[in-house]
């Protein structure tokens, strides 16, 4: 049990953080393959090297306005690490406070269970999102063409959104990158869904680690609702590590604030007008 519960914090921290930063809805436009996306559900053609290549592009470049627009939010989370039957070992319940660009506080408001694995596997995860949310990690993990060879592999729902879906191919054998496939919505150009696992071993004991991280469209933001790593170890067996994200308050952006001045300097002008 006390390999376990190490190195499933050692995985956990260095891997999970890797999925694409919380992104906003963009409504800059789109790029020359929009007809094409916006065609009926019924109808899905094979989509050409360009097109894919557009897509990605799009993907990139509104997650990165989305990530400049988002100026902070704040969050709950419920932490458990439980065993395939569904049986609790440990659970904490976090308040989370994000201020961009790079600033993230936390505290517990509750907590049970294995007082280890509260320390080794939740602690520690939070220690370590709160060194690397800017550090050069940060850049070295995205979901970018600098770091993955990104391929077409259909099209598939996740909830109300239909979905392109891509295999992602890292370009390094390293532990914040990992090899699997993400669903990107049609409209949005946002990252639904990713599933995958581990670019490069994580430990001698780990068997197997496979992870699916959910998004849900909050207040016009793309934001984590769920993230589960499923973690074969050897001896232990296996163990379910989960993240649910609950509670999102949106802080006003800069941009919302300055065009909702303009609109308010506007009014004055036409009162004092007439």
């Amino acid at each position: 049990m006390t390999i376990f519960r190490g190195h499933c914090g050692g995985f956990v921290f260095t891997f999970l953080l890797c999925a694409a930063p919380p992104t906003l809805l963009s409504q800059s436009n789109l790029p020359s393959t929009s007809s094409f996306l916006e065609r009926s559900s019924s109808d899905y053609p094979a989509m050409a090297p360009k097109q894919n290549d557009a897509v990605i592009a799009e993907m990139i470049e509104r997650n990165r306005l989305r990530a400049e627009e988002l100026q902070g939010y704040s969050a709950s989370r419920t932490y458990e690490v439980r065993n395939p039957a569904g049986k609790i070992s440990a659970q904490a319940v976090v308040k989370l406070e994000y201020e961009a660009p790079d600033k993230k506080m936390f505290s517990k408001t509750s907590e049970s269970g294995s007082v280890v694995v509260r320390q080794l596997v939740f602690d520690r995860l939070i220690e370590n999102e709160q060194d690397t949310v800017a550090g050069p990690e940060h850049s070295r993990s995205a979901i970018t063409d600098e770091n993955y060879v990104f391929t077409p592999d259909g099209e598939g729902e996740v909830g109300p959104y239909h979905c392109l879906i891509f295999k992602a191919t890292p370009k390094r054998k390293e532990k914040y990158l990992f090899e699997g496939r993400i669903w990107v919505d049609r409209q949005d150009f946002a990252i639904v869904r990713i599933t995958g696992q581990p670019a490069k071993s994580l430990s001698f004991w780990i068997k197997r680690a496979d992870f699916v991280r959910q998004y849900e469209k909050v207040g016009g933001f793309w934001l984590p609702s769920r993230d589960e790593t499923t973690v074969e170890v050897k001896v232990y067996g296996t163990v379910v590590f989960s993240i649910d994200h609950q509670n999102y308050v949106i802080h006003h952006s800069v941009s919302s604030q300055l065009r909702t001045a303009a609109s308010a300097g506007r009014a004055d002008d036409q009162s004092v007008d007439h």
